[in-house]
């Protein structure tokens, strides 16, 4: 009933052996999961649009800057998820450090980030998929073939003449009936799409630096058209802000704390090694599709096919492979994306927060099937209508605000529970927290200003939901059991 208690830690660690969830993935699958869901929209869906109106062929600075600030709120996760290795990520942390509000906000936000970055996954499949049916002669549908509105340069919505994006909305549907097969069942899927995406992107890079035109890469940060975050040095910041939402991954990581085996060993390892694999593909592949191609023609939805096939017939072989491997990766993305907004929907529901079906968990599979199924509704609907564009710039706000509040528990806790074990503890506190908080306000700020205004109105609507329905249940939880 008070919008200000806290779970406290040994609570939310006697959690983590209740609810009907299996301890069944290891340290191979979980950074499976971690690289899975980072390696595939960050280089087969935004490094396009961002060098072609942010970076230009600075695009890689722009993922390096991104991948630094990412580090400082993985070591903040680090010391989080083996401290509570429970389902619900960043909300359960700031449940256990600022309150039960501070915690809906942080679950609310982290809808956007998953079901929204599910959407955009869904998106860029569809362009890749439509692009590999035109090269091999079969045209889809233009009335199906995108979402009804796109961000103009204006930045307002304009009509495009579709009605739906077909695909984007299937392969959602797909994904969502595969994560009803289980846990472990949708883990091995995962790790062998993983490995066949790594592979795929090694051997683009290794054979892509042999054609590129140096050209392309002159000059390497275009100069700012006199416009904040076009091109120049505010530019590449800008970009890093967008593509911050490519290191999802490594929080995906932390949503599946309880079906971890050894958490407390397994979840820093596997979050560390997620960022440092991710980072190393994503700069050598934004270099090698810069260099491909002038930046200025990426802004598509299937930026690294664009690249390859203008490299003309001496690439066309690797083109054909990365082709149905972005296919495949990208369906590994989505997978990851949609188990971590199930997962912090059972958290919510386990608190009371949301209702109670959000935790029923089916014996047989050992997943919570009313999540998924209604988590795969909203984001194949909203990969069917929303745009491209507009997704990114929120999902990375979203995200950003996330790991402040990550980086803030970890200071509060340190301060409320001092005593408490901790299994992996952040290096050079309190500077690291602080670094990731400051670095994280920054590239926010860096965001255009009408995803600042899109992000309180999600806030503002996150608000009201809670004031509605969150403080009565905790008015329910006071006199009884939450049904």
């Amino acid at each position: 009933m008070n919008p200000f208690a806290r779970k406290s830690v040994s609570e939310l660690q006697g959690n983590a052996e209740t609810g009907g969830l299996t301890r069944t993935v290891g340290l191979f699958a979980l950074i499976c999961f971690g690289v899975g869901s980072t390696v595939g929209a960050g280089i087969f869906v935004l490094t396009g649009t961002v060098a072609a109106q942010h970076s230009g062929p600075a695009v890689a600075l722009s993922f390096l800057i991104a991948s630094l600030v990412c580090l400082f709120a993985g070591l903040c996760y680090a010391e989080l998820a083996a401290m509570m290795p429970v389902a619900g990520s960043a909300y359960s942390y700031s449940h256990a450090s600022m309150g039960e509000a501070a915690a809906w906000m942080v679950g609310w936000c982290l809808a956007l980030e998953y079901l929204f970055s599910g959407a955009l996954v869904a998106i860029g499949w569809s362009g890749y998929v439509q692009s590999v049916l035109h090269d091999i002669g079969f045209g889809f549908p233009a009335l199906f073939a995108q979402a009804p509105f796109e961000l103009s340069t204006a930045r307002h919505l304009v009509a495009t003449g579709s009605i739906l994006n077909l695909p984007a909305v299937l392969v959602t549907l797909l994904c969502t009936a595969l994560l009803l097969r289980g846990t472990e069942f949708s883990a091995r899927i995962n790790n062998i799409i993983v490995v066949a995406k790594i592979g795929a992107m090694l051997l683009v890079v290794a054979t892509g630096f042999a054609f590129v035109d140096h050209a392309n890469w002159t000059p390497f940060v275009p100069g700012n058209t006199g416009v904040f975050g076009h091109f120049g040095w505010s530019g590449v910041m800008q970009g890093a802000g967008v593509l911050f939402f490519a290191y999802v991954g490594f929080d995906a990581v932390t949503t599946l704390a309880q079906e971890v085996k050894d958490p407390q060993r397994t979840l820093p390892r596997a979050l560390l090694a997620s960022v440092g694999v991710t980072t190393t593909l994503y700069v050598l592949v934004g270099l090698v599709i810069t260099g491909l191609v002038s930046y200025r023609l990426l802004d598509v939805p299937d930026p690294v096919y664009v690249a390859l096939n203008a490299a003309g017939p001496g690439l066309a072989w690797t083109k054909v492979i990365v082709g149905f491997v972005a296919i495949a990766g990208l369906v590994s993305v989505l997978l990851v994306t949609l188990l971590g907004q199930v997962r912090i929907f059972y958290a919510m529901g386990r608190d009371g927060l949301l209702p109670a079906a959000f935790t029923r968990v089916r014996a047989r599979s050992h997943i919570p099937h009313i999540g998924t199924l209604v988590t795969g509704t909203i984001a194949s609907i909203a990969a069917g209508l929303l745009p491209l564009s507009l997704l990114g710039e929120l999902i990375s706000m979203g995200t950003l605000f996330a790991f402040v509040m990550v980086a803030l528990s970890v200071i509060v806790l340190r301060r409320r529970e001092p005593d408490v074990a901790r299994p992996f503890r952040v290096p050079l506190y309190p500077w690291t927290p602080l670094l990731s908080i400051t670095a994280c306000l920054y590239l926010m700020w860096t965001l255009p200003q009408d995803t600042w205004i899109r992000l309180f109105l999600w806030l503002a609507i996150g608000g009201a939901v809670y004031l509605l329905y969150g403080l009565q249940r905790g008015r329910d939880r006071a006199d009884g059991p939450a049904g």
